[in-house]
């Protein structure tokens, strides 16, 4: 019967796997102690964790929790990344991490129901992180709205100037000031023989 700290390791491990956008295993040997911990530190500006366990529990959790083609990475000195918020961010820490020590290695990921290959991982690093493509879609919603906001003032301006001379002519008697409808004045940017048609056919 399994003992009850190796059943909550390996809950733990589970709801771990569950709950991040993404896993990374890496193989750390060779690593120092300051460089395991300068990971560490990086990962968690990004929003991930790093993990060592072992890897019979780290099999038995992915198995619980229906991750399949992640046990055969499971073996040696392997530690787990887990990116609890944006997997890019974490993908561009490990490969950063790589380049500035030649032991370490990224074995495999895990995103979005599939594994992915050291190459894979490389291209997802170059991907713009989260934040940059959120703002980048921000300031493009935002051209527009900015445009159309120019255009209503213009013609609030335009439109304003019209009913403004109107009145100056009425009260100088250019216009009657009974009976009969002024001449229909075309809105901004219309056309005055549109603005005719519309008047006759009312």
């Amino acid at each position: 019967m399994p003992r009850p700290e190796k059943v909550k390791a390996v809950a733990d491990i589970r709801e771990r796997l569950e709950d991040a956008e993404a896993v990374f295993l890496t193989e750390y040997r060779g690593l120092s102690v300051q460089a395991v911990q300068d990971l560490r530190r990086a990962l968690r500006e990004n929003g991930a964790d790093y993990k060592v366990v072992k890897m019979t529990l780290a099999r038995l959790a992915a198995s619980d929790a229906g991750i399949e083609g992640m046990g055969e990475y499971l073996a040696g000195p392997t530690a787990l990344a887990f990116a609890n918020a944006d997997p890019v961010a974490a993908a561009k820490a490990l490969k950063e991490f790589a380049r500035s020590h030649d032991v370490f290695v990224l074995k495999a990921g895990f995103l979005s129901g599939s594994v992915l290959s050291p190459e894979e991982i490389a291209k997802l690093a170059e991907i713009e992180s989260r934040e940059v493509l959120l703002a980048k879609v921000a300031g493009a919603a935002k051209a527009p709205l900015a445009k159309a906001a120019a255009m209503f003032a213009s013609f609030t301006r335009d439109a304003a100037s019209v009913f403004t001379q109107l009145l100056e002519k009425k009260e100088s008697g250019e216009l009657p000031s009974g009976g009969g409808a002024p001449e229909a004045v075309p809105p901004a940017g219309e056309p005055a023989e549109i603005a005719a048609d519309s008047a006759e056919e009312e």
